[in-house]
């Protein structure tokens, strides 16, 4: 076993911890100077792309930076972790040189390697490229769809803030809604499932139609369940983790290349499609939501 899958199996320990946090959520907030989300123009289609585990300076994470430029997007859902640590040195050497070219269009979420480290790293930087702190949880909306991005490596316990913003979050008509966080509940790659973010995942059930995670260097498409398509794109730049061969659970993996996914929303549908590096589309399928 490699020093750095070390680093990533150990660290994965510390970020399954919750953590107390003072930060409250932020309804509807874009953070990067675009129209307001009740707008007409938060309604038309839109170009989104998620993935994480990329940012380690090397030259696969610049070939999915690449990609997701070339489209022409809305918006980045960065699925979390900045190698090895989240320093600010690492966010200024590993991020912002390649994906920092997306950051006015980027709404993150902090990974397990980040979070020990964001009041020195995540917390700054993205204080820095907005203008104003970022919401540890927050909500937007692009496309049609409302985007709630939330955090695996805060205190997400039944009673937390969290969980109760969440509940909140999603009230309301119609199941329109994507859910993103780090850490995967359930995951066929080497991390497994993560049970201890159930109370994130419990309350989506019957309200949202979409859930991204990164956590695990593949993409991974699987079953629904709940009501719910679970995609894994954490095939942004920094190694590659095999999957378990045969489970059942998964309709869609590749664990060979690096990658991220593309969704092309509009108000009651998302087209999503895998596309690796080498601009092949691996998986694509189109999901339909309820709007009332």
């Amino acid at each position: 076993m490699t020093k750095a899958l070390v680093a990533v199996v150990v660290c994965l320990g510390a970020g399954a911890a919750a953590v107390a946090i003072a930060s409250t959520g932020g309804d509807d907030s874009t953070g990067d100077g675009r129209k307001p989300a009740g707008s007409a123009a938060a309604q038309k289609s839109a170009i989104v792309w998620a993935v994480g585990d990329g940012a380690d300076g090397g030259s696969d994470a610049n070939s999915v930076v690449n990609l997701i430029r070339e489209s022409d997007p809305d918006r980045l859902l960065y699925l979390g972790d900045v190698y090895e640590y989240g320093t600010a040195e690492e966010f200024r050497d590993n991020y912002e040189p390649s994906w920092g070219k997306l950051a006015k269009i980027t709404s993150p979420t902090p990974g397990n390697h980040d979070w020990p480290n964001h009041a020195e790293g995540y917390d700054p930087y993205w204080k820095d490229v907005r203008g104003k702190p970022l919401p540890y949880w927050y909500s937007l909306r692009e496309g049609g769809w409302k985007i709630l991005s939330l955090n695996s490596e805060a205190n997400h316990s039944e009673s937390s803030p969290q969980v109760r913003w969440l509940k909140r979050a999603l009230r309301g008509p119609g199941d329109c809604r994507i859910a993103f966080w780090h850490r995967p509940r359930y995951n066929a790659g080497l991390h497994g499932d993560q049970p201890d973010v159930q109370p994130l995942w419990k309350p989506l059930a019957g309200h949202a139609r979409i859930a991204l995670w990164g956590h695990d260097h593949n993409m991974q498409r699987l079953k629904s369940r709940a009501g719910i398509v679970q995609f894994v794109s954490g095939a942004g730049g920094h190694q590659r983790y095999p999957l378990v061969p045969m489970d059942q659970r998964v309709a869609f993996g590749s664990a060979t290349q690096p990658g991220a996914l593309r969704l092309d929303l509009r108000p009651g549908r998302a087209h999503y499609r895998f596309i690796s590096t080498s601009g092949k589309t691996l998986d694509s399928g189109t999901i339909r939501c309820r709007r009332s």
